[in-house]
C-alpha cells in the first residue's frame, strides 16, 4: 500500500509514540510485507531468526523490536510489539476517501449483486446474481463473474501471541484484468498490503478459492475448487486441474500443468507436468504408482 504522501521517520515515529533511530527525515512511502517489499516501504520483524533477511531488504523503514545495526540509508521504528505498531500504522494511513462505485456504461449488473464504494468496474462486464464486490477492487472490461462469488474478502492472516489470534489489517486491493472469467461461488481475498491480481485471460472455475496476495499471471486455467495460499505467484498460461492446493509462497512456474487433487508444497518449474501429494513430476509419480501395483500384485 503506498501512502497518499510520502512520511518522514521522524513523523512515523511521532504518530506510532515509539522510538526511532536513523535519519529523521528517511522518507517512507507505503508499506509491505517482506515478500513484496520495496525501497521506500515499511515492514516489521518480530523474531531475531529473520532479522538479518528483512534489514537485507528492500525495506526503507523497519519496525522491530530493538535497535540493531543497519546499512546506511535504512530507519528503525521500535517498538516491543512490531506487528501491532504495523498493524496499526496498515490502519491509519490507509485511505479514508469514500467515492460511488465507477461502472462502465456497456457493463450489466445484476440487481441482487452488492457493488461497495471505491470500486471501478470497466466496460463489457457481466456481473451475476448474488455477487458481491468489495471496496477497492479494480475490474477491467469484458469481466464474468457469476454467481454468489465474493471479490475483496479480508486476508486469513494473523499473529498468534499467547494463544491469542489477532487479525493484520488488510488494506490492499484485488485487481482483475481483462477477459477474465470467474465461476459461481468463488472467494478471492484482498491483498494484506499489496494487489491480489488475476491477469487478463485467466479462467476460473466454480468454488475457486484465491488467498491474499496472490499473483495469477496471463491466460491461465483453474478448474473446480482449486485453492491458493497466500503470496502464491502462478505465472503465465499455467493451467491447474480440478481440487489442486497450492502452499503458501510457492511459484508455478509459465505453462506448468498439475494434475488433479495435487498439493503442490514446493515451487514447479515453468513447462513442467506435475502430480500428485506431494507433487512430483507426474511421470516419475505414474511410474511409482506403476511400481506399487505391481508389488502388491506379487503379494
Amino acid at each position: 500500500m503506498k501512502f497518499e504522501r510520502p512520511y518522514s521517520l521522524g513523523e512515523l515515529a511521532e504518530l506510532l509514540s515509539c522510538e526511532f533511530s536513523g535519519d529523521e527525515n528517511l522518507q517512507a512511502e507505503g508499506i509491505n510485507e517482506i515478500h513484496m517489499v520495496q525501497e521506500g516501504d515499511v515492514v516489521f520483524v518480530d523474531h531475531p531468526k529473520y532479522y538479518q533477511d528483512t534489514i537485507q531488504s528492500g525495506a526503507s523503514v523497519i519496525i522491530i523490536d530493538k535497535e540493531v545495526e543497519v546499512p546506511a540509508g535504512k530507519g528503525l521504528l521500535i517498538d516491543p510489539k512490531p506487528f501491532e505498531v504495523f498493524n496499526r500504522l496498515a490502519f491509519e494511513l490507509s485511505s479514508k476517501e469514500v467515492l460511488p462505485a465507477e461502472i462502465g456504461e456497456t457493463s450489466m449488473i445484476h440487481q441482487t449483486a452488492s457493488i461497495a464504494n471505491n470500486v471501478i468496474i470497466g466496460e463489457g462486464c457481466l456481473i451475476h446474481p448474488g455477487v458481491v464486490v468489495n471496496e477497492n477492487c479494480v475490474i477491467g472490461n469484458h469481466v464474468v463473474i457469476q454467481a454468489n462469488s465474493v471479490v475483496g474478502s479480508d486476508a486469513f492472516y494473523y499473529k498468534t501471541d499467547s494463544g491469542t489470534h489477532t487479525r493484520m489489517n488488510s488494506v490492499g486491493r484485488v485487481v482483475i484484468e481483462d477477459d477474465v472469467e470467474i465461476g459461481a461461488g468463488c472467494t478471492i481475498d484482498r491483498g494484506v498490503t499489496s494487489d491480489t491480481l488475476i491477469g487478463s485471460g485467466t479462467k476460473m472455475d466454480n468454488q475457486i478459492h484465491v488467498g491474499h496476495d496472490v499473483q495469477v499471471g496471463k491466460n491461465c486455467r483453474l478448474a473446480a475448487q482449486v485453492g491458493l495460499a497466500g503470496c502464491v505467484v502462478l505465472e503465465d498460461d499455467v493451467t491447474l486441474w480440478g481440487q489442486v492446493g497450492v502452499a503458501t509462497n510457492v511459484s508455478v512456474g509459465r505453462g506448468a500443468v498439475v494434475y488433479a487433487q495435487s498439493g503442490v508444497a514446493k515451487s514447479v518449474p515453468a513447462g513442467q507436468t506435475y502430480f500428485g501429494s506431494p507433487a512430483i513430476q507426474a511421470r516419475k509419480m505414474m511410474q511409482q504408482i506403476a511400481l506399487i501395483t505391481r508389488l502388491s500384485s506379487e503379494k
